[in-house]
């Protein structure tokens, strides 16, 4: 073991440079191309880093996961830069790319880098060369074809700081946090303006585990590079194998949680520990039994022990005060209206009256500063992000735009945190930082904050509700843990800044110009109506998951966006899902109840096997609600093979299955508005008696003729109904030949399950009824 006379920032910067170097040489530039130091030949043999350091046409890395199934087909990244400001979403192809679109993105590389030539202070920014490695080497291979540029040179970075600081140890450490406790934290309000706060302590955590990393690489003297992976409330970072972690992950635990029981009563809390293993292990699979142990065992120890350093604060005996109306708290004395321009405000604590003056805020927030001091920093927001941690406060500074900020008043110990920002031009100070976020927001009436409950029901088609969508990848942590053929430290990173793109980035790309994010390919997107999804609010949405409220129509068109994107991103790979939950509720229903019923919601489809949808209280796999025309019954895939035997008839073709289809066909044939309720009402009864007689029958299924009997039920009972409520449409309508197809696919069995869920979402279009208070989950 080597230790190199660097420190872990030099170390990092000349990976960086040396990566940076060999993009500018393959686009036609000459970049001084730094030698290597003990630490990084070291980091550099581990990792496997390439001979021929040419970029190569990437392949897709999710086509690498098999949990089950496994991907059958080989995909590749179209070669492209990260544009400045809300990127499209790329899909993969099956195509390898052609020699002309890599010599496209090497002109523009030419192009856009040139100036690092002439420019020696930029060529010393770590965190600018970083960028430029992610904003145009994140769709290249170098070396192994599944691996990015970005991702190689950044991970080999980080081994190589790590060793920097390992003073002769032949170890390393990964550090794994947890901020867990959100849902509790960010779910569980209830007041006028609800959504605002909401919205608002969701970005709230986003920055305390921003805060965490930053104080973590404090401790441990390591570059932004060494961060693995950030987001959703989970961190991991790789460090030096010394007594150093240890203490700077006991201190940085002890700091926080101490902070956390106090300002928010435990209700959030931050597991955090570390794991030492060999550095030769760094380059293997076994990397990633590592993360799985510390993250499976090791925090989950830490969860079921939580504040046990804090154990006297927690019984200690409080004053009980009149309970704040948002988050129920009852140990403070100091409540206030929360909203100071309503005369009969709810009375509120001071965290959550925080809450709601910063969620006026969050409409735009292009950079954040991270300082010490509170009134340094000119021109800043008037509400103040605040960590009051025991012996020292943090402030971050919120800034509308990147203009406005002073560069000149920003000093060498605070940091400039850019959302959602790849402008290379904008990081020009070494400070600067990038950090993504879900933060789509559609505008209110009142001009400069997000739109409000009551705006979205104004503006929802058909009956007045809101939405409330809760959605998160199926398996991700097996994903990582297992489902990668190859487990090494540069793919398990990739992987993970794939995913956190498409929750933190695409996502807000998609809600706001959906059109030009859609799959190209027709066959890949189904879709009820084209109009744009305008009345959305991105509550949240980590690396995984995320909660959007909206219009309730808006909501459920989005969710079936948003599916259809991600499996189009991930190469259609079957291991890789979603599983999604929405509720539909009255504008004053109160908030927590909505995330609530939202959140089992999503449960329910999780129990039906993932890869599942819960709306209107049915659970269907996403196929069932997209469904699809003209279809073979031997393809629809929630058939087994023993259904499509007793049905005997899997030759034939249907016109339309699944539910969406029927919505779309049926929404197009503008029924008189009499005639489309009495239709809806026979939907909706044939599939209450049908699901009474199943109910009734399966308690009785141990019996063989009561089998077959379930099954006739299930494909046969609605045959005479569906007849009957056909008949008494129009006779215009009956006779116009689109309907046709709808007719015959309606006295299909194979359609039967669905009744219930068209029915109701056809009456949920259909249907204003302004007094109605009702639930529809």
């Amino acid at each position: 073991m080597t230790n190199s006379q660097n420190s872990s920032h030099q170390e990092a910067l000349i990976v960086i440079q040396q990566a940076v170097s060999d993009l500018a040489n393959w686009a036609g530039l000459q970049l001084t191309r730094p030698d290597d130091s003990d630490a990084i030949k070291e980091a550099k043999e581990y990792l496997q880093w390439p001979s021929d350091r040419t970029p190569k046409p990437l392949r897709l890395l999710f086509d690498a996961v098999k949990l089950s199934e496994g991907q059958k087909k080989q995909h590749f990244w179209q070669p492209r830069v990260i544009e400045p400001q809300d990127p499209t979403i790329p899909y993969p192809q099956l195509q390898e790319p052609t020699s002309t679109e890599l010599e496209v993105l090497q002109q523009r590389i030419h192009r856009e880098i040139g100036f690092l030539q002439e420019s020696p202070q930029d060529w010393e920014n770590l965190s600018l060369l970083t960028l430029i490695l992610e904003k145009f080497g994140s769709f290249i291979s170098y070396g192994e074809s599944d691996v990015a540029l970005i991702d190689k040179a950044r991970t080999t970075a980080a081994v190589a700081g790590a060793i920097a600081n390992n003073n002769g140890e032949n170890q390393l450490s990964l550090v794994a946090g947890d901020l867990s406790g959100i849902q509790k934290f960010i779910y569980t309000i209830s007041s006028d303006g609800a959504l605002k706060s909401l919205r608002a302590r969701s970005f709230y955590l986003e920055l305390v585990i921003e805060e965490v990393v930053q104080q973590l690489l404090e401790d441990l003297q390591l570059p932004r590079t060494n961060v693995v992976y950030a987001s959703g409330g989970k961190l991991y970072i790789l460090a030096q194998g010394t007594d150093t972690t240890e203490n700077a992950v006991n201190k940085v635990r002890q700091r926080f949680n101490k902070w956390l029981v106090k300002a928010f009563q435990g209700k959030v809390f931050l597991a955090l520990d570390y794991l030492k293993f060999s550095t030769e292990k760094i380059g293997t699979t076994e990397f990633a039994e590592y993360w799985s142990t510390l993250t499976t065992k090791k925090l989950a120890v830490q969860k079921t022990r939580k504040f046990a350093d804090q154990i006297s604060e927690c019984i200690k005996i409080h004053d009980s005060y009149e309970p704040c109306r948002v988050c129920h708290r009852d140990d403070k004395d100091n409540l206030k209206p929360l909203n100071t321009n309503e005369l009969d405000s709810v009375r509120a604590c001071g965290t959550c009256r925080r809450m709601f003056r910063l969620g006026g805020q969050l409409l735009r927030v292009d950079a954040i500063v991270r300082s010490t001091q509170r009134d340094s920093i000119p021109n800043s927001g008037e509400e103040k992000l605040i960590l009051n941690l025991p012996n020292q406060v943090v402030y971050y500074h919120l800034f509308k735009d990147r203009e406005s900020l002073s560069i000149d008043s920003i000093q060498d110990s605070e940091s400039i945190l850019l959302i959602n920002n790849w402008d290379i031009k904008q990081y020009t100070h070494r400070n600067f930082i990038p950090l993504f976020l879900g933060n789509y927001a559609q505008e209110s009436e009142e001009k400069g904050t997000t739109i409000r409950a009551e705006e979205m029901a104004k503006e929802a088609k058909g009956i007045k509700r809101v939405g409330y969508l809760r959605m998160d990848v199926d398996h991700l942590g097996r994903i990582i843990a297992e489902g990668l053929d190859n487990k090494t430290l540069p793919r398990i990173a990739g992987l993970s800044r794939q995913l956190n793109y498409f929750f933190k980035v695409y996502l807000n790309s998609l809600a706001k110009n959906r059109i030009n994010n859609l799959p190209k390919s027709e066959a890949l997107i189904n879709t009820l109506t084209q109009a744009p999804r305008c009345n959305l609010l991105v509550i949240y949405a980590g690396g995984d998951d995320l909660f959007i409220s909206g219009t309730w129509n808006e909501v459920v068109e989005f969710a079936f966006d948003i599916y259809q994107c991600f499996r189009a991103y991930t190469g259609r790979n079957p291991d890789i899902t979603l599983s999604g939950g929405i509720s539909i509720d009255d504008a004053k229903y109160p908030l927590y109840q909505a995330a609530k019923a939202s959140g089992n919601a999503e449960d329910a489809a999780k129990d039906n096997g993932r890869d599942s949808l819960c709306l209107f209280g049915k659970a269907l796999k996403w196929s069932e609600w997209i469904g699809a025309e003209n279809i073979n019954i031997s393809d629809i895939e929630v058939l087994d093979t023993e259904t499509k035997k007793y049905l005997e008839t899997v030759n034939i073709k249907l016109d339309l299955f699944g539910v969406l289809p029927f919505v779309k066909k049926l929404e197009e044939q503008k029924i008189d508005i009499n005639y489309a309720r009495s239709f809806v009402r026979n939907l909706l009864d044939t599939a209450q008696l049908q699901e009474q007689m199943i109910k009734d029958i399966e308690e009785k299924r141990k019996e063989q003729q009561y089998e077959n009997q379930l099954k006739d039920i299930r494909y046969y009972l609605h045959l005479p109904k569906i007849a009957y409520s056909l008949a008494r449409l129009p006779q215009e309508i009956l006779d116009k030949p689109d309907f046709s197809p709808i007719r015959k696919s309606l006295m299909s069995q194979y359609n039967a399950p669905y009744f219930a869920s068209i029915a109701t979402w056809l009456e949920l279009l259909k249907r204003n009824e302004k007094h109605d208070t009702k639930t529809t989950n």
